[in-house]
């Protein structure tokens, strides 16, 4: 009989292990820290030729945004445009007329048309968006978030590396590389790092006690099962009461920012999310993702598209230009990304909606490095098929890498052997767009 049944168990059930641990004995429960970094060095930066970023904002429109009813107009072509106008920006392309506020601030962003998937599928495609593989049966791929974190390390080493607002849990998943690199699946951004603190029927006296159990039990578990997982989660419990008893904590509320901040981001649970992701890359956090889903406009598309544009305009707009007043844009990669666009084919019977289009699709990028109010890629005069410089998954996420010096390039192995990369496999292995990089 195997006398080791804690390392026969997967990693979600040794870390509901230790939060049934915290929650019996400390009075508290570590849920969301467990996803924090253990590592506070990084794991293999590379410096590029950028190497000016420091954090990453991803803004993630879950559902398949429309490309032609956001960065990539089509005024010329009513057919395929609809009842929807290009307005001018002040950088040196037109965007949709919903995205009034993000005109004003794209000299500060370069907006990708020319991006290209084989995955027309929305789970697929949201997979091979955040980790650069195709799902496998087999394996869970590291989430990008995850990736940057081991690779870069936690700038501040109180706070977890990767934090993630309005998202599914997978989309925190890392993979195999261990719960260490995982992100903090948050719920609504209003209501912070929830479980933080010490339960109220616990005393300071008690909590302190019980530390004492538990270090004197981690002591005796870490002698007899030397390996690194045990030796990972051994720093658990100091990371998390450092955590509760530090000043950091309370980057994750924004109930501290002035109502006229809030009110500039937007009510909705999203702008509120970009708030929040400000406030996490001011106290160091490395990697945010703020999801915003229900692009999904098989139906009704204009008028869903103008509603969800409102929301996305008001939050991207107001993020870049607060992040720029404060000196931190030129350190945080701002990214809108999507699974895919939709199509140029308006579907009448479907009260004028547009369906997947994997072919061709529009992302953003902003701060970082980024050089500002240019495009980059061109499609055809239908919006169907990427005329000029088309840009992969892999080479968008390997470009996230190269803003922030990581080598996008270098092999991880999982715990059986298998190379991986930031950017792909060998066969998909994406490159950087460097020319949207300059001073």
């Amino acid at each position: 009989m195997d006398k080791r049944p804690f390392f026969n168990a997967d990693e979600l059930g040794r870390r509901q292990f230790m939060v049934n641990a915290a929650r019996s004995y400390l009075g508290v429960s570590v849920a969301p820290m467990l996803g924090a970094s253990l590592a506070g060095t990084s794991f293999g930066q590379t410096a590029g030729d950028s190497n000016k970023a420091e954090h990453v904002i991803f803004l993630n429109m879950g559902g398949g945004m429309s490309h032609l009813d956001t960065f990539d107009t089509k005024p010329r072509n009513k057919d395929v445009q609809g009842p929807i106008e290009s307005i001018g920006t002040n950088g040196d392309f037109q965007i949709s007329q919903y995205l009034p506020g993000t005109a004003k601030v794209a000299d500060k962003m370069c907006v990708i048309n020319s991006m290209t998937s084989k995955q027309g599928a929305h789970s697929q495609g949201q997979y091979l968006l955040h980790r650069s593989y195709a799902p496998r049966g087999t394996i869970v791929h590291p989430a990008i978030g995850a990736w940057v974190v081991r690779m870069k390390g936690r700038k501040n080493t109180t706070l977890p590396g990767f934090v993630t607002a309005n998202t599914s849990p997978g989309v925190s998943s890392p993979g195999f590389f261990g719960a260490e690199f995982g992100g903090v699946p948050l719920g609504r951004p209003g209501e912070g790092l929830k479980n933080s603190t010490r339960a109220g029927s616990v005393t300071e006296g008690d909590f302190k006690k019980r530390l004492a159990i538990a270090d004197a039990l981690n002591k005796t578990f870490a002698e007899k099962y030397q390996t690194p997982a045990v030796k990972a989660y051994d720093s658990l419990y100091e990371e998390a009461v450092t955590l509760m008893n530090s000043k950091d904590l309370q980057a994750f509320d924004i109930k501290k920012e002035p109502s006229k901040m809030k009110s500039a981001y937007g009510k909705h649970r999203f702008g509120q999310g970009c708030l929040l992701a400000r406030r996490l890359v001011e106290a160091g956090v490395r990697f945010v993702e703020v999801s915003y889903g229900g692009w999904d406009t098989h139906y009704d598309n204009f008028t869903a598209v103008e509603n969800k544009s409102k929301v996305l305009d008001k939050a991207f707009s107001t993020l870049v230009a607060d992040l720029d007043k404060r000196g931190l844009l030129d350190k945080t990669l701002v990214v809108i990304g999507t699974e895919f666009g939709r199509t140029p084919k308006i579907v009448t019977e479907h009260s004028n909606g547009r369906d997947h289009h994997p072919s061709c699709f529009s992302t953003v990028m902003a701060g970082g490095g980024v050089k500002g109010g240019i495009k980059y890629g061109e499609t055809d005069k239908n919006g169907a098929r990427v005329s000029k410089n088309p840009v992969t998954i892999q080479d968008f996420n390997a470009t996230i890498a190269y803003a922030l010096g990581i080598d996008h390039a270098q092999v991880v192995s999982s715990p059986s052997g298998r190379p991986f990369r930031m950017a792909g496999a060998d066969a998909e292995l994406g490159k950087p767009i460097t020319e949207i990089f300059g001073s």
